[in-house]
C-alpha cells in the first residue's frame, strides 16, 4: 500500500503534471528539488534570453520559404513557424540541462517514490550517486541517440515547400511530446534497471494518456518563467505515474536495498 493519492488510469498524463506542482513542495523532497531547479534555471533560462534575441530572424527565414501560392496561409503559417522554433530550440536545451542534471533528477525520482511508497530508499549517499553517474549519463546516451535520427528525417521535412511549413509542425510537437514523456519517465525506471527499450514498450500501453503528459511539459517548456521550473516538477508528475501505473508492473526489477 502506497503513501500517494492513487489517480484513476483514465484521467490522463495531465493530472499527473498537476501532480508534480504539488510534489517538489512536499515535505522533505524539497532539498533535492534544488540542483535540478538550478541547472534549469541557469541552462534554460539563459538560452531563452538568447532565443528571444534570434527569434524575429528565424520567423522570417521560415516565412520566406513558403512558396507563393501559399501565401493567403501566411497567417496561419506564421504561428506555426513561431511554436516549431520553439518546440525545437525548447527540445534541443532541455535535452543538454536534463543530461548535466540526470544524476540530481535520478536522485529526486529515487528520494519521491520512497516517500510515496512508504520504502525507504538505499542509502546511497554522494558516494553512491557519483558512482551510479557513468551509468546514468550512459542512459542519457541512449535517448539521445533515439531522438537523433527521428528528429533529423522530422527536421527535413521543414524543407519540404507547405508540407514544412504545415504538416512538419504537428508532426514535430507529437513526437516531442513522445520524447519529453520518455525523457522524464526514464528516471523512475531507470532506478529499477528498466531497460530503455522496456520502459518504451510499457509507456506504449497507455500511449494516448501519456502523450498527453509529454504534451504539457512541451507546452508548459515554452512558457517563460514556467519553464524554469518545469524540470523537477516533470520528474515528480512521472515518478508518480511510475509509483501508480508502473512499478508493480515491473515489481521483479526493484532496485535491491544496498
Amino acid at each position: 500500500m502506497t503513501n500517494s493519492t492513487k489517480l484513476p488510469k483514465h484521467l490522463g498524463g495531465i493530472h499527473y503534471i498537476a501532480q508534480g506542482w504539488r510534489l517538489i513542495t512536499r515535505s522533505g523532497i524539497k532539498r533535492f528539488v534544488l540542483l535540478p531547479l538550478l541547472a534549469n534555471i541557469l541552462l534554460l533560462g539563459g538560452s531563452f534570453w538568447w532565443l528571444y534575441q534570434k527569434l524575429d530572424s528565424w520567423i522570417q527565414w521560415t516565412l520566406d520559404k513558403i512558396p507563393n501560392w501559399m501565401q493567403w496561409l501566411s497567417f496561419l503559417i506564421w504561428p506555426l513557424a513561431v511554436i516549431s522554433i520553439l518546440l525545437i530550440f525548447t527540445y534541443f536545451f532541455s535535452t543538454l540541462a536534463n543530461f548535466i542534471a540526470s544524476p540530481f533528477n535520478g536522485l529526486l525520482a529515487e528520494k519521491l517514490e520512497a516517500d510515496l511508497t512508504g520504502i525507504p530508499a538505499p542509502d546511497t549517499g554522494i558516494i553512491g550517486l557519483l558512482k551510479d553517474t557513468p551509468r546514468i549519463l550512459k542512459r542519457e546516451l541512449v535517448k539521445i541517440l533515439y531522438y537523433i535520427p527521428r528528429a533529423l528525417v522530422l527536421l527535413l521535412l521543414y524543407f519540404i515547400p507547405g508540407i514544412g511549413q504545415t504538416i512538419a509542425p504537428v508532426l514535430w510537437f507529437i513526437f516531442s511530446a513522445w520524447m519529453l514523456l520518455i525523457q522524464y519517465c526514464d528516471y523512475p525506471f531507470d532506478n529499477h534497471k528498466v531497460s530503455f527499450s522496456a520502459m518504451r514498450s510499457t509507456l506504449r500501453q497507455d500511449k494516448i494518456d501519456n502523450l498527453q503528459f509529454g504534451a504539457a511539459v512541451s507546452i508548459l517548456t515554452m512558457i517563460p518563467i514556467v519553464n524554469l521550473f518545469i524540470m523537477p516538477v516533470a520528474v515528480c508528475g512521472a515518478t508518480a505515474m511510475w509509483v501508480d501505473r508502473y512499478r508493480a508492473q515491473h515489481a521483479l526489477n526493484h532496485r535491491p536495498p544496498n
